[in-house]
């Protein structure tokens, strides 16, 4: 009986070094590192000779916002479930670090493996702007086409939104298409959960099919399927991830330092994010140095 670890990643090659060495042969690793990634050959044996990496890919080009980050997690849960001695998954970032300690995530699963740890609300949400959060979902967001993060390319992306809202054009949902949740990207979930939210996407191919030039798709895959399903009350309104969504260090979320350590030490997450360097780098001496454990 094993606990699944899934990441997806792109660059800090030192910084997912550290998670796997946080883990033991009681866990096993699946990570997606997108294909922009500039990890080298040498790197990426070492991460692969770890016993706990049960899997090292590249199948997607990640563009911040785009389909393929979802994809990329959907691959990883597949290949993550196909093991039958995987009993609970957690999807992290490549940013993102355990605070609690080994045993403490041994022992998760005896007292939580029942239920599912995901945050969510119904959309329209008023604290996502832009309609609520529908704008992502109802006009055409180019992300995989354009990387957003390219001062030149991202004006392609706004430039064709504003068009579509002058025109009036917007994008409708089929009569069968779920009620519509959003929430946090990473979450905590049981094999039980997990399989019903990649054997629907089986059964349901529209509906994977209409994320297409959606906006951080991830956001409301996974709970819009689990919201609607027999697993609702199975599920805990928190990711267990803590997250400091004001803008800090060059970054929003937040990139911790070491004055997030007490609020880190209280919380009831089991990971946190963003670790960045050199900006984390005392943050991440004090957590290994701690025996946090609540």
């Amino acid at each position: 009986m094993k606990q699944a670890i899934l990441i997806t990643a792109y660059k800090n090659y030192f910084h997912l070094e550290k998670i796997i060495n946080f883990f033991d042969s009681d866990f096993q690793i699946y990570i997606h590192l997108d294909r922009k990634s500039d990890i080298t050959d040498h790197e990426r044996e070492k991460i692969e000779n770890y016993p706990q990496v049960k899997l090292l890919v590249q199948e997607y080009k990640v563009n911040w916002g785009g389909l393929n980050h979802l994809k990329a997690i959907l691959y990883l849960s597949t290949m993550a479930v196909e093991d039958k001695e995987n009993v609970y998954f957690h999807l992290i970032s490549g940013h993102d670090h355990p605070i609690k300690n080994l045993e403490f995530f041994k022992l998760f699963y005896q007292r939580h493996g029942h239920r599912n740890f995901l945050e969510y609300f119904k959309v329209p949400f008023k604290g996502w702007g832009g309609n609520g959060g529908l704008d992502r979902l109802e006009y055409f967001n180019l992300f995989d086409i354009f990387n957003y993060k390219s001062d030149t390319e991202s004006r392609w992306i706004n430039n064709s939104l504003q068009l579509q809202r002058k025109l009036g054009l917007k994008r409708g949902f089929g009569v069968d298409f779920p009620e519509i949740y959003g929430g946090s990207t990473w979450w905590s979930l049981n094999r039980d959960a997990l399989t019903y939210v990649l054997d629907y996407q089986e059964d349901h191919p529209s509906y994977l099919k209409r994320f297409r030039h959606t906006l951080c798709s991830e956001e409301f895959f996974f709970q819009t399927i689990l919201l609607n399903s027999p697993f609702l009350e199975s599920i805990n309104n928190n990711n267990l991830r803590y997250i400091d969504w004001t803008p800090r260090n060059g970054n929003n979320p937040a990139v911790l330092d070491e004055t997030d350590y007490q609020k880190i030490a209280q919380s009831d997450a089991l990971f946190a994010r963003k670790f960045d360097y050199p900006v984390s780098c005392r943050l991440m001496e004090q957590l290994s140095e701690s025996k946090i454990s609540k």
